[in-house]
């Protein structure tokens, strides 16, 4: 309904419950965001556009916002999965980038999926099953997602990022590192 809203960015609230306020012609949008999004906004008072997904429940409608609007199609995908809610959503996409989270979905990765606090290894098969074929789809289709194509095979990521789990490193920067894998295997290709 609210594909995307622009004005200024009036304030911003961080923590658990992370969401900006946008003034568009003199109304305060309050809208729910991953925590990740307030690191890339601008300044208070300048101008920012938000990709948005409106939800609407029988006491409130709730705004979501995103970076890009393949961010907030993948939102709206997984939202779609049984037992995952906005909440959720947003979680999964807090904690890994969009092309990570797709890579995860299309190769059946159900341990990095289970790193979002609140998904389990039941809800993580579940995000799998429901959404790899649609994903995979997507992901070849989308030039929103830079990184997702290439690199290595799905059995040798799988256990080269629990490898890299188990020796401390956090799965924002073994994804960063495959994606930097990838972009040279097609560069050299």
């Amino acid at each position: 309904m609210i594909a995307f809203l622009e004005g200024r960015l009036a304030a911003l609230e961080s923590g658990e419950r992370s969401a900006v306020i946008l003034n568009v012609g003199g109304v305060g949008y309050r809208i729910k965001v991953p925590e990740r999004l307030l690191k890339t906004l601008p300044a208070l008072g300048e101008s920012l556009q938000i990709h948005t997904h409106l939800v609407v429940r029988e006491t409130e409608l709730i705004l979501y916002g995103f970076n890009s609007a393949a961010e907030r199609d993948l939102f709206t995908e997984l939202i779609k999965v049984s037992g995952i809610g906005p909440s959720l959503g947003l979680a999964l996409l807090n904690t890994l980038s969009l092309s990570d989270l797709v890579q995860a979905i299309v190769s059946n990765n159900t341990r990095i999926l289970s790193l979002t606090p609140g998904v389990g290894s039941k809800t993580a098969q579940r995000l799998a099953l429901e959404l790899r074929a649609k994903l995979a789809h997507w992901r070849r289709d989308s030039t929103d997602l830079p990184g997702a194509l290439g690199g290595p095979p799905a059995e040798l990521q799988e256990d080269v990022e629990m490898a890299l789990l188990a020796l401390g490193y956090r799965p924002q920067e073994i994804a960063q590192a495959l994606q930097t894998i990838a972009r040279q295997t097609q560069a050299t290709t």
